[in-house]
């Protein structure tokens, strides 16, 4: 099953980066402009909750349907089943700089035809696109850690 892992040093709390990935408004400012998450009922985080993701693409429009299956400060676990099915983690690690985030994608495609599609094609912009991600929520969290100081 692929992996595809990646951190960043953020300037900013565990509680505001954990809150920069739990918050739909803020997650919102981070994600890429294509991706657009929903609630399944009322937005929510604890274990058991429900969203989906949609890839905003013409005509075709990709959804991820998530449950949350791990859940306690500074680290969910997003579980998800559609084209790709395996989890998205993201975990808050402390340190003397602030906080590093590391964010750890694991699927498996079980159409053959769109595993190979996507080998040849977006895996190498899916990851290039996470890495993105991280610096976008960086800049969230440490906006986010600049008001909280105030």
């Amino acid at each position: 099953m692929p992996i595809f892992e990646q951190s960043i040093q953020i300037r900013a709390s565990a509680t505001a980066v954990d809150r920069c990935i739990t918050d739909l408004a803020l997650m919102q400012r981070w994600l890429n402009p294509i991706l657009k998450c929903e609630p399944t009922g009322e937005w929510g985080t604890s274990v058991g909750s429900q969203s989906k993701f949609t890839i905003q693409i013409p005509v075709i429009q990709p959804t991820l349907k998530n449950t949350v299956l791990a859940r306690e400060p500074g680290l969910i676990v997003w579980g998800f089943n559609g084209f790709f099915k395996g989890t998205d983690r993201w975990e808050c690690e402390p340190n003397e700089r602030g906080t590093r985030l590391v964010n750890q994608f694991e699927f498996n495609i079980p159409n053959r035809l769109v595993a190979w599609g996507f080998d040849r094609f977006a895996a190498t912009w899916t990851k290039a696109d996470m890495e993105a991600q991280l610096r976008r929520l960086k800049r969230v969290a440490e906006e986010l850690q600049q008001e909280l100081d105030r």
